[in-house]
Formats: C-alpha cells, structure tokens, sequence
C-alpha cells in the first residue's frame, strides 16, 4: 500500500475543512474512505468506541493523529485518507489535533510494515504540520509526500507495491 496511491485512488484529501469536535474530524476523515468503498459505515463507529475505551491512542505526535481500528472492524481494503483542520480539535486527553492520515489496513503486517514509515517518512519532514496546511490543492500534498520518499525510515521499503 503507497500512501501517495492510495489517496489518489480514493480521493481521499481533504483540505480546509470545519469540525466541531473530535468525533466529527474522525467522520470527516473516514467519509473519504467509505465513499471510496475502502472501508464500511461500521468502522467510524469502532474507532469511536475505540477511542471512547482507550483513548486517543492513535495521537502520534503533536497536531497529528492517525485514526484506525481493528481490521475485522469493516476494513474493505487498505487505504489511506488525509485531511487538514481549520481549527484544531481536542481529543479526551487534552491534546490538539489539526491533521488527520486515516488508515483502513487489512491486517496488522500492513499497519506496522507498510503504513507507519510512509507516516513517519511524511511527518519527519520540517514543518510537515505546517506545510500540510499550506497545502492548497491534493497536488501540493502529493508533492509533500514525494519529498518525504528520500527518508531513511523508506530506505527498505518498495514505493511501488
């Protein structure tokens, strides 16, 4: 699963975008993947209930968080959604969130193997919160990602499968 394929494929971005609260940034970034057929209505309820037991787990550095649920929680297919928030919102443990990359994966392999260091590759660039959100069209964020592609955290990993 590429991350810059997966959201071109799905129509996945989603820039600028309004909410309220926690729960509506998680429906805002999961409605891309249920249009796309990627994921069933169902798995936006687990990740609330996932949420809603354990807390924002998925909160994996400051302004950014990456929503997901278990496999067998709808996941149609593996797929990626990003969306950039006007105005941070705060998850139950205090912390701000204004980028959302939501993750359908299939199986466990695909989530630690294949869709965390294309997140961490995006994310260690500078300022990557900041130009995700200078981002003015799916373009730019694809020519974000493609800077990120000469990480060290990809070095082993095929961009093209």
């Amino acid at each position: 699963m590429n991350l810059k394929q997966s959201l071109m494929a799905n129509n996945s971005i989603r820039l600028g975008v309004n909410a309220s609260d926690w729960k509506e940034a998680i429906r805002v970034s999961i409605a891309p993947l249920i249009d796309s057929g990627a994921v069933l209505p169902e798995y936006y309820e687990a990740i609330i209930e996932s949420t809603e037991k354990y807390g924002p787990y998925y909160i994996l550095m400051p302004g950014m968080a990456m929503p997901h649920a278990r496999p067998e929680a709808g996941v149609k297919c593996d797929a990626f959604s990003l969306v950039t928030l006007n105005e941070p919102v705060t998850f139950s443990d205090g912390k701000e969130v204004s980028v959302l990359v939501s993750l359908a994966a299939t199986s466990s392999d695909i989530h630690t193997s294949v869709a965390i260091p294309q997140i961490i590759a995006l994310f260690d660039l500078p300022n990557s919160i900041e130009r995700l959100h200078g981002c003015q069209s799916p373009k730019d964020v694809m020519d974000l990602i493609e800077e990120s592609e000469d990480s060290p955290y990809l070095k082993d990993f095929d961009l093209n499968s």
